[in-house]
This record gives structure tokens, C-alpha cells and sequence, in this order.
């Protein structure tokens, strides 16, 4: 993957791969273990992270939404694009 140039981006995409992370180990865990006596904070937890990193996921697919640029080259489909939305001169 390259690199961001929106360093609010890179900040997203290293939590969201972070907050995944520790949801795999506390979903696994809760799993392997069992339900604990503290299974209240643990699925306040459970819950904050999927919060986390569903706000996570909707500030990368705006950011890749504004920047998606055309990947066909003929005519008719670069004729279609709503080039209004997109400015290339923005990083």
C-alpha cells in the first residue's frame, strides 16, 4: 500500500489495523476462555472497539471515495465521470 499524504489518513488506517487486532485477541480469548464474571466491561469493550473501527472504516472510504480517479481511458467512460467531485490539484 502507499503511503498516505494525509497524515489524518495513515492516523485511521494504523488504528483501525490496531483496533482489529485487539478485537481478534478479546473475541478469541472471550472463546477460549469463556464468559468471565467481568463479561459487562468486556462487552463494553467488545462494543467500543467495533465502534472504533467502523468510524475508522467510514473516514477511509470517504477519503477513497473523494480521491477515486477513473480507471478506464476511453472516451465514453471518462465522459461519464462526475469530474465536478474530483480536483486534482488536491493531494
Amino acid at each position: 500500500m502507499a503511503a498516505d499524504s494525509d497524515s489524518n489518513i495513515a492516523w485511521h488506517r494504523a488504528q483501525l489495523r490496531k483496533h482489529s487486532e485487539a478485537l481478534k485477541h478479546l473475541e478469541t480469548a472471550r472463546f477460549i476462555v469463556g464468559e468471565i464474571a467481568g463479561s459487562r466491561q468486556s462487552q463494553k469493550s467488545l462494543a467500543d472497539l467495533k465502534r472504533k473501527i467502523s468510524r475508522s472504516r467510514q473516514a477511509i472510504a470517504a477519503y477513497e471515495k473523494q480521491m477515486l480517479r477513473p480507471r478506464a481511458t476511453d472516451h465514453r467512460s471518462l465522459a461519464s465521470v462526475s469530474w465536478s467531485r474530483w480536483n486534482g490539484l488536491d493531494p
